[in-house]
């Protein structure tokens, strides 16, 4: 008996390491999935992340090797998929006290036109969270129509309409910004 529960401990421990691992190799994808899906509100993408984590990790111990139907298949699928439908649970809390902020706070730019980025980034914060979180997916993460479908538990055919609708008010909210920018 006392064997059988050493062995649980270090099975315990090894779950850990492995998930410390995988929660510093996906943080940073995560981290600027977030961002984008809050508009750029980096306080609030900090907390989804880390409510993201919380509930992989409680996840993460209810699998063991004798459970191989419970083993997640692909944890940084996951990880993306609990990220979203966090997010999207979140903007339906009216409960939330937090406020949009007006401007995006600076932020270091990694590659690419910095202003291109925050035009895009503002644009997105003026979509609803739905429409949001389908252009994230589908091009920012290059997500299929079927993996988005599945993320946002919705049919492929309202993935497809909801993007074409969300492709449109988006190109209205960047207007002729877009081209301005293009230009320099």
């Amino acid at each position: 008996m006392a064997r059988e529960g050493q062995l649980r401990t270090a099975g315990g421990r090894a779950r850990d390491e492995d998930f410390r691992a995988f929660a510093a190799a996906r943080t940073p994808n995560l981290y600027r999935t977030a961002c984008l899906l809050t508009g750029g509100d980096t306080h609030l993408a900090e907390d989804l992340v880390q409510e993201a984590l919380g509930r992989i990790y409680v996840q993460w111990h209810r699998t063991s090797w004798f459970t191989p139907r419970a083993r997640i298949d692909n944890p940084a699928g996951y990880a993306h998929t609990v990220l979203v439908r966090a997010f999207l649970s979140h903007r339906s809390r009216r409960s939330s006290g937090e406020q949009p902020v007006e401007a995006v706070p600076d932020g270091a730019a990694r590659e690419g036109d910095p202003a291109l980025r925050l035009t895009l980034v503002d644009a997105l914060a003026r979509l609803a969270p739905r429409d949001r979180a389908v252009l994230v997916l589908r091009y920012w993460e290059d997500r299929s129509v079927e993996e988005t479908s599945e993320i946002l538990r919705s049919s492929s055919g309202a993935v497809r309409t909801r993007t074409v609708r969300a492709l449109g008010r988006i190109r209205a909210v960047l207007g002729d910004g877009l081209d301005a920018l293009a230009e320099r």
